[in-house]
């Protein structure tokens, strides 16, 4: 069980540190510890708590009321409210109590009945992609342990392998080969998946190479498959590798072929990149190529 500072609550729940405390004063909603050196620190049933009266909130409810609800009926009445369509935030906050519990039973409620509600392409767009994002903040400032942050990431992982094995195998009389692969020592394929996702919807062929892909593979690759375009995405700046540096090799090397670029570290690099690179601010700007130019 992890131990939080009131800054760390105040970075995952949003709610600002005065006001926890001022909610500590009046209405006893958290109760925190001491340490032996007298410092305050918070455990995980303090987080979700926490997660749970701020979602309450953004309906208006006032906190007078909510500290009038047992836990039981504060757990239903976040379910009902967060489960109302374009609640993203509390599905974000269901899905990191999910995440602290290891349960994988919520997990799997909160984005079945997202999908169910708005689809998957938004689920992941408006759901997982910020709940990841806000993982990965917290992770690197101690917020969230690692063995949390794989469990969440495997199961997200699982739904998008899923929905890739779900799409037709036919595919349509134009289309084209991706190449898809992830620079060496770069784990983090969620991204990668969903972009598997999209061309395969769309009927194109994918070669999937997927995790920690050596360059010199890559070009014994193409020499075989003779890919139309190629895409990667990079997301991890701790990797031997610079992006610039990275991308750039890629256009050396490729020279005639169309290189698609996505994440994070992608989408930082300046303006004046090879002629054959296309950076990708997001997957929504890949489907407009997909419908209109591929």
């Amino acid at each position: 069980m992890l131990k939080y500072t009131i800054n760390d609550l105040e970075k995952i729940t949003g709610v600002k540190a005065h006001t926890i405390r001022m909610w500590e004063k009046r209405y006893s909603v958290v109760s925190p510890k001491r340490t032996s050196t007298n410092i305050r620190y918070y455990l995980d049933e303090d987080v979700k708590k926490i997660l749970n009266i701020s979602t309450l909130r953004k309906y208006s409810l006032k906190i007078s009321e909510i500290m009038k609800m047992t836990s039981e009926e504060i757990n239903e009445k976040v379910v009902e409210l967060s489960g109302r369509v374009g609640d993203y935030e509390g599905q974000i906050n269901n899905l990191f109590i999910s995440m602290i519990e290891f349960n994988e039973d919520d997990f799997n409620k909160v984005i079945s009945d997202s999908i169910l509600k708005i689809g998957f392409e938004k689920t992941v767009m408006y759901i997982l992609y910020p709940f990841l994002e806000k993982i990965g903040l917290l992770w690197q400032v101690g917020s969230v342990f690692p063995a949390q942050e794989h469990f969440i990431s495997n199961l997200i992982r699982q739904k998008l392998i899923v929905a890739v094995d779900a799409q037709p195998r036919t595919k349509k009389r134009d289309a084209k080969t991706f190449l898809l692969f992830l620079p060496d020592n770069e784990l983090h394929e969620i991204g990668l998946l969903y972009y598997n996702y999209l061309l395969k919807k769309h009927g194109h062929k994918v070669i999937y190479l997927g995790q920690t892909t050596p360059f010199e593979d890559l070009i014994k690759t193409q020499n075989i498959i003779n890919a139309d375009f190629f895409l990667t995405h990079l997301i991890t700046a701790a990797v031997p590798y610079k992006a610039c540096e990275y991308i750039n090799n890629i256009s050396k090397n490729f020279p005639d072929k169309k290189i698609f670029v996505a994440g994070k570290q992608a989408c930082e690099q300046e303006s004046d990149t090879p002629e054959n690179i296309i950076i990708l601010r997001n997957s929504d700007e890949f489907k407009e190529v997909l419908y209109h130019y591929i």
